[in-house]
């Protein structure tokens, strides 16, 4: 199906539609216009404007595509499949959709899922480029169909300007060319529309006004001046805007879809501030501090004669390190440092663990933490090593401290003693910038409580090891908070927890069950302590991470407290916690901040002077005020660096309810606590074997299923350990193990107990096999090997998953 419909844009002539203009006649067939536009119903009205700020967000992400921002683009694509997907209540631009016609539902979901996948995460913007149109065309076909074409007609010049707008956030993001392209592309494709004959009738200046303004910004882009691409884009949504209440049949038509433009400004920031700092490479040198940790793991393990566990760590570092984003990251930052570390580090260490050679296994350490600190101090900037560094140094005294504590007083005063020399050296900047960050706290550190905690080791003087080390955490973090932002702590923080719990399956391959939960447990504390703002930016930023990160941390700790298997718990954990690090990285904005903030301040300004302004404070003056405020705190957020995520959220929630208002149908908004169309038109759906109420007490692992995606993705069991499947959110889903991808020999599994994946599907289109809110699907694992598997629903939009059974 998606090859004849690639086949049919290609042959028809319809990439000139790149932009979802299509003019009177769908490019698509089958719609009917609705009969009157004159007379069509306000919510009509609302809908369509919010299918026209989803269109705008489609374009987004190819934009962000085409400027080298392939996963910030993904991620804008998966957002909105997301919040396409949990759109509730009547009225809502999902079911709506799907009521215009099946074929523009279901349609719009494969090539947004599409858009994503084989487009931007593989790098193919053609194919991107040729799902953006098919999304958007079908939004633009129901718009037609529910609406009329005078109505669609007016909110295609609106996303004229929208997607010029793109290139406000390419040029503040230093992407001139990109700029310039998609500047050039929205003004061919304007001027190859029907809308632009229309506009022409109606409003001649307008229309030559939105001619010129994007000639201008395509001039300013090749000319690199971002100020002037601004000002260019700016009039050309002002003549946009002019021009759509000129065609349309109505103002509320023209309002609602007015309004529309201003949650895409809302959205446009938010783009630009994911690409902003601290940058995505300090995240990546983040999850290396974590690596470096990993394998003194290994040698202390290796120490105590456990050499299988020892090994088993060093193997799945080595296998983490193979699919993780760092990895590609580092490879980039220095070859030198990349080989050191996967080739002449983890492979020498783990033959040195395998033949007994303990001076291979120190040299080989070594190799691989200073080609991690190579790596970590050319991806980070400004303080972000020495941030870095100071968490690495707090987590190697928590293992000298366990290692105190099992009664091995020299290994431990050694551990400190080293860390005193690498400080001294100056390691990853850490010594000066700690001393010119504030000499009492160099001072506290360095001679009162690193030189203390060394004697203290030597003389076993438990009162003064507590004493000291506490004091090396007190001191750190306060570093950390002085020296770096919210999201950089948060960072070394996340990656700090990690390295905790991984202490903890050290303790408990050791016997030390009691230890690794009290380990856990301060970790947990720690967090919930707020870990230098740590557990409130997590929150901020992504609310399903941090119940995830969260429930992972509690679980380890349970493992840890009932004998169970901790170093599985353990690297769940960290699984969570380094996607918190890109989380909060990713939300908190950073060098595109200041632009970001400033398209928001745009936003408000806009409205303020806006013709839609009136209208909306007639129309609702709660919504008017609860749109006002919303958009006030988005640019706080902006400001701050902090909550961006969420903010725009609530901003776009309140777009959509004054979308509405203007309309003429306020009370009609998809949004609010209301139930309504929820449960009248329930799918019939069953679950079958192994879809129960809750999660079982007795599951030794449970993976969250949020509206797209499996949490974790990947997820390493036990033979025979049993998995819970836990719906979280969204839609009913499915589990269904991919046929192909099972080890030979397994049974096949899914949800609704089929013997094929062929059934499955079947069954699932029968409304077998579902697992809904409050449900979970359980499956227990004998067959080692990985095994991959699929949400049948949302297999578009990427929901996949593997489990690895050791």
């Amino acid at each position: 199906m998606m090859r004849t419909r690639r086949e049919w844009l290609k042959g028809s002539g319809a990439t000139v539609l790149s932009l979802g203009l299509a003019g009177c006649a769908s490019p698509f067939g089958g719609e009917q216009s609705a009969e009157n536009s004159e007379t069509t119903k306000p919510a009509a009205l609302g809908v369509a404007a919010e299918w026209n700020a989803i269109r705008a967000r489609v374009w987004d992400a190819f934009a962000l595509g085409r400027g080298g921002h392939a996963d910030a683009g993904a991620t804008v694509a998966q957002n909105v499949f997301e919040r396409f997907e949990n759109a509730s209540g009547a009225n809502n631009a999902h079911e709506t959709l799907a009521e215009t016609g099946e074929d523009n539902y279901a349609e719009f979901e494969e090539a947004l899922g599409e858009l994503r996948t084989a487009g931007l995460e593989e790098g193919d913007l053609e194919r991107a480029r040729e799902e953006a149109v098919i999304a958007s065309g079908r939004l633009r076909a129901a718009q037609r169909a529910l609406a009329g074409d005078d109505v669609a007609q007016a909110m295609d010049l609106q996303l004229v300007a929208d997607t010029l707008r793109n290139a406000v956030v390419l040029a503040s993001a230093g992407s001139f060319d990109a700029a310039a392209t998609v500047a050039s592309v929205t003004g061919t494709r304007f001027e190859e529309s029907n809308v632009y004959e229309t506009l022409e009738g109606a409003d001649g200046d307008a229309a030559g006004r939105l001619a010129a303004a994007i000639d201008g910004v395509v001039s300013a882009a090749e000319g690199e001046d971002a100020e002037a691409v601004r000002s260019s884009a700016s009039d050309g949504l002002a003549a946009a805007l002019d021009g759509s209440y000129a065609i349309a049949p109505s103002e509320a038509a023209a309002g609602a879809g007015h309004v529309a433009t201003f949650q895409a400004q809302g959205w446009d920031a938010a783009a630009l501030a994911s690409l902003g700092g601290p940058s995505t490479a300090f995240a990546h040198a983040a999850a290396l501090t974590v690596y470096r940790l990993r394998v003194r793991d290994a040698a202390w393990l290796y120490e105590r004669g456990r050499v299988a566990a020892a090994k088993r760590i060093v193997e799945n570092v080595f296998a983490h390190f193979e699919g993780a984003r760092a990895h590609e990251a580092l490879e980039e930052a220095s070859e030198d440092a990349y080989q050191e570390f996967e080739h002449d580090g983890l492979e020498a260490l783990s033959t040195a663990i395998e033949n007994d050679d303990a001076e291979g296994v120190g040299s080989a350490v070594e190799t691989i933490d200073d080609a991690l600190v190579t790596g970590i101090e050319t991806l980070g900037t400004g303080v972000e090593p020495a941030l870095l560094e100071a968490g690495y140094v707090k987590a190697r005294i928590e293992d000298a401290y366990e290692r105190y504590r099992l009664g091995e007083n020299a290994v431990a005063a050694e551990t400190a003693r080293g860390l005193f020399e690498t400080f001294e050296a100056n390691e990853a900047d850490f010594h000066e910038t700690l001393e010119e960050t504030s000499e009492s706290l160099y001072h506290a550190f360095e001679e009162e409580h690193l030189n203390g905690l060394i004697g203290a080791f030597e003389n076993d003087d438990a009162t003064s090891v507590d004493e000291h080390v506490a004091g090396i955490r007190e001191t750190l973090l306060e570093f950390e908070t002085t020296a770096g932002t919210t999201a950089q702590v948060s960072a070394v923080e996340s990656g700090y927890m990690a390295a905790q719990v991984f202490d903890a399956g050290v303790l408990a391959v050791l016997g030390e069950t009691g230890r690794a939960e009290a380990v856990v447990q301060a970790a947990f504390q720690h967090f919930e302590g707020g870990a230098g703002g740590f557990h409130e930016a997590l929150e901020e930023a992504d609310h399903d991470r941090y119940e995830s990160f969260e429930g992972a941390l509690e679980a380890a700790g349970s493992a840890a407290g009932r004998g169970g298997d901790v170093a599985s718990a353990s690297r769940e954990f960290n699984a969570e916690a380094i996607e918190a690090i890109y989380a909060v990285v990713a939300a908190a904005g950073g060098s595109f901040n200041g632009a970001a903030t400033a398209i928001g301040q745009d936003t408000f300004a806009r409205f303020e002077e806006a013709r839609v302004h009136e209208l909306l404070e007639d129309a609702d003056h709660e919504a008017y005020e609860g749109f006002e405020a919303a958009l006030n705190d988005y640019i706080g957020a902006l400001e701050a660096g902090s909550g961006v995520s969420g903010a725009a959220e609530t901003f776009a929630t309140a777009a959509l309810r004054a979308q509405f208002a203007v309309a003429g149908a306020p009370d009609a908004a998809p949004v609010g606590d209301t139930d309504s169309g929820e449960g009248e038109n329930e799918p019939d759906l069953a679950g079958g074997p192994n879809v129960v109420g809750g999660v079982p007490d007795d599951a030794d692992h449970v993976v969250d299923m949020t509206a797209v995606a499996f949490e974790p993705a990947e997820l390493t069991v036990e033979a025979g350990d049993t998995v819970a499947w836990k719906h979280a959110g969204g839609e009913p889903h499915s589990v269904t193990a991919y046929e192909d991808e099972i080890p030979g020999g397994a049974a096949y599994w899914a949800s609704g107990g089929f013997e094929s994946e062929s059934a499955a599907r079947e069954g699932w289109e029968n409304g077998t096999g579902a697992i809904q809110s409050g449900q979970s699907y359980v499956h227990t694992f004998e067959t080692i090997g990985e095994h991959g598997y699929v949400c049948i629903p949302h297999e578009n939009a990427g929901m996949v998953g593997t489990i690895v059974v050791e």
